[in-house]
């Protein structure tokens, strides 16, 4: 790294006149070529998440779902985060699906196929759809569920007339200590004040429960 002389100012002892003195050198600022590449890092996330769109196109549910795209890294998540519409601007009954990729957002998925899901039931008239869905978000790909991250499948954010619904999807409904910690990890990040209840995928099961 290049470097220039430092020169400090002392003051004098005869008169008002500061005296200068060389204190040695000093290294020059970085050159843009060197900030760059620093700018340009990127920051991988630990699993690739896909973002799908729902819309009611068809009466057979897989045909509705539209993979939008991949995101493996913080910068790709919020680049796509900033440019989609708002989840509490989409169409009455349309949705977006956010899942670790090879996982599809499906009850007969094999990995769904077992597993159950948290919903929360968001009243319009708190209006804060957007905010509960961008913390769910955050908490999938900063792996906010500690020992049990392997136990979350996805989120998901459904627009309805009177209240939207957003949740989180489990791949084992019958671990209740991996599903009861991740519900108070979702109450805890979304601040909601109601109850939010856990549903298996299979409705013959009986382990449902509130918190």
């Amino acid at each position: 790294m290049s470097e220039k002389p430092v020169e400090s100012i002392k003051q004098g002892s005869g008169d008002n006149e500061p005296e200068v003195v060389s204190t040695g050198t000093a290294p020059v600022q970085p050159t843009v070529s060197r900030i760059l590449p620093e700018l340009q890092t990127k920051h991988p996330l630990q699993n690739t998440w896909d973002l799908w769109y729902y819309k009611n196109v068809s009466s057979v549910f897989e045909e509705n779902l539209f993979n939008i795209t991949s995101v493996d890294t913080v910068e790709d998540f919020w680049g796509l985060f900033n440019h989609i519409e708002y989840a509490s601007k989409l169409n009455l009954n349309c949705a977006y699906y956010f899942f670790k990729k090879g996982i599809r957002p499906m009850w007969e998925d094999p990995i769904n196929k077992s597993g159950g899901r948290w919903l929360i039931n968001v009243k319009k008239v708190y209006n804060n759809t957007d905010e509960f869905w961008l913390e769910l978000l955050l908490c999938l790909i900063g792996e906010g569920f500690d020992e049990y991250n392997d136990y979350v499948c996805g989120a998901f954010v459904v627009i309805k007339r009177s209240q939207d619904r957003i949740g989180i999807w489990t791949k084992e409904a019958s671990n209740r200590d991996a599903n009861l910690h991740i519900g108070n990890v979702i109450k805890k990040r979304t601040k909601c004040n109601g109850l939010i209840s856990f549903e298996p995928h299979d409705s013959s099961k009986t382990n449902s429960y509130q918190l």
